[in-house]
């Protein structure tokens, strides 16, 4: 049991100090994973209602990027996700001395921009799920970038022009 809780301590530390890299690799898990078990359960298509009328469970391979747009312009994704990726890891040593609200956003677009752009290697396609009938079908991964987007809206409007941001204007 001591060694167990000597275990789950020096975790938490390690997550408590790069909280980021938890974040970005909780959510690309969880994106692969359950779109794993949609692709595993369900075939293309395929719709299950969880609440009749409202949401769904809906399996649809969007070879474009958000709500279908740039449909098939593969190359054009995987380039565009490259160069998102590229330059979050050259600007992101300026991210951690800045507003936690910008960092937490930029993570969260990272790890979503990389889960799918890990389906449009594999596959060319990005698996969507999420269906609520009165919005383009989604996953984890584009729920990530929102509330990245999100966040960095809210940092950017609200903090960062308050000068609670540690170091701004020097």
């Amino acid at each position: 049991m001591k060694k167990f809780l000597s275990i789950l301590e020096i975790a938490f530390a390690v997550v408590f100090v790069h909280w980021d890299k938890a974040l970005f690799l909780g959510v690309v898990a969880s994106d692969q994973f359950t779109k794993a078990l949609v692709m595993r359960s369900m075939v293309p298509g395929q719709s299950i209602p969880l609440v009749q009328d409202f949401f769904h469970l809906t399996y649809v391979l969007n070879p474009g990027a958000a709500f279908g747009i740039l449909s098939n312009q593969r190359m054009f994704l995987l380039i565009t996700g490259a160069v998102l990726i590229l330059a979050t890891a050259y600007f992101y040593p300026l991210l951690k001395k800045s507003d936690g609200y910008l960092r937490l956003g930029a993570t969260t677009i990272l790890s979503g921009a990389v889960a799918n752009l890990i389906d449009r290697v594999q596959t060319g396609y990005v698996v969507d799920f999420f269906d609520f009938r009165i919005w383009p079908v989604f996953n984890v991964a584009d729920i990530a970038i929102v509330v990245g987007m999100g966040l960095m809206i809210y940092a950017i409007l609200f903090r960062l022009d308050s000068g609670k941001v540690e170091g701004a204007g020097r």
